[in-house]
């Protein structure tokens, strides 16, 4: 395969050729980017700053915030200037890097949502032994495992595409740079190639939701011999980190796991896992969480004092 890029830059066609739609889209987007770094942020400042949220838990979903932050900021700026822009471009490069860091941060938290799921399934199958074995030095080589895990997964997604023949056209039919609209572009036949994505992208995404389906039907099994209030505390922490899962899992596993095929309704469902997921996860851990909601009055009295002096 010769290694011809002819085409220094991809134009992006974006959700909409509707001005009016792209109008209200931008509002609409600008609204939810802001208000996902502002909430990660603020769970993240939180869990650093309050000792009653000391346990691997909140440290684990701090790490989850801190990658939201990162893993929207790959796509959301871009589209969220592009929707007021008359011409949609980015450089080879710039869509390399863009690839490299959605699959990089995506996979990174694909890793922490399972390393969660263990946490609570030894929280609550194992409470005796807990501190034992989620101790700091654990928790720190389970999210280390977490980084390196997307970083290896996004080297080899990217490895799959850096060294495709882009000769010409070069529109893109999406808001950003993505394994399956750029193997379209290829002057390759990239059947193999993307049946490689399939097997390095959808696997992962099938098989970690395997492992955490079967995480949870263990914490339910054996909720069955825990009292009233234990089955609720446990369900109710549970029931948020669920939430979490079918919500980035479900749209993943639609554009991942399938041929390398475009739809119409794969930029919809891209907006949902760029945008919509990282959007709702501070809502749905502190909204459902006592500790956290008391950690963040705290912090918001704390800060009302220093500047008041």
């Amino acid at each position: 395969m010769t290694n011809i890029h002819n085409v220094t830059e991809f134009i992006f066609l974006g959700l909409s050729p509707n001005q009016e739609v792209q109008r209200v889209c931008f509002l609409i987007f600008l609204f939810l980017y802001t208000a996902i770094v502002l909430g990660n942020f603020l769970i993240v400042l939180t869990v650093t700053t309050s000792r009653s949220l000391g346990s691997p838990m909140y440290f684990f979903l701090s790490c989850l915030s801190f990658v939201e932050i990162c893993y929207s900021s790959t796509t959301a700026p871009k589209l969220i200037s592009d929707l007021l822009a008359e011409r949609k471009a980015m450089s080879w490069w710039g869509c390399m890097a863009q690839l490299f860091f959605l699959h990089f941060f995506g996979g990174t938290e694909i890793f922490l949502l399972t390393v969660m799921a263990y946490d609570r399934c030894v929280a609550i199958c194992k409470p005796l032994s807990y501190a034992t074995v989620m101790n700091r030095q654990v928790c720190a080589v389970l999210v280390g495992t977490a980084w390196v895990g997307g970083f290896v997964h996004s080297f080899a997604q990217i490895l799959l595409v850096f060294h495709l023949p882009f000769c010409g056209p070069n529109v893109i039919n999406h808001y950003f740079c993505d394994l399956l609209p750029l193997l379209k572009l290829a002057c390759f036949d990239t059947f193999l190639i993307g049946l490689l994505i399939v097997a390095n992208g959808g696997t992962l995404s099938v098989v970690s939701f395997g492992v955490l389906l079967a995480s949870y039907m263990v914490i339910l099994l054996h909720l069955r011999t825990q009292s009233s209030e234990g089955r609720r505390k446990a369900l109710s922490t549970c029931g948020s980190h669920v939430t979490v899962v079918i919500l980035f899992f479900g749209p993943c596993i639609f554009i991942y796991l399938r041929p390398s095929t475009t739809l119409p309704i794969d930029k919809v469902v891209a907006v949902f896992y760029t945008l919509i997921t990282p959007f709702l996860n501070p809502v749905i851990y502190s909204l459902r969480n006592a500790e956290m909601k008391k950690a963040m009055k705290r912090l918001w009295i704390r800060t009302l004092r220093l500047n008041e002096k």
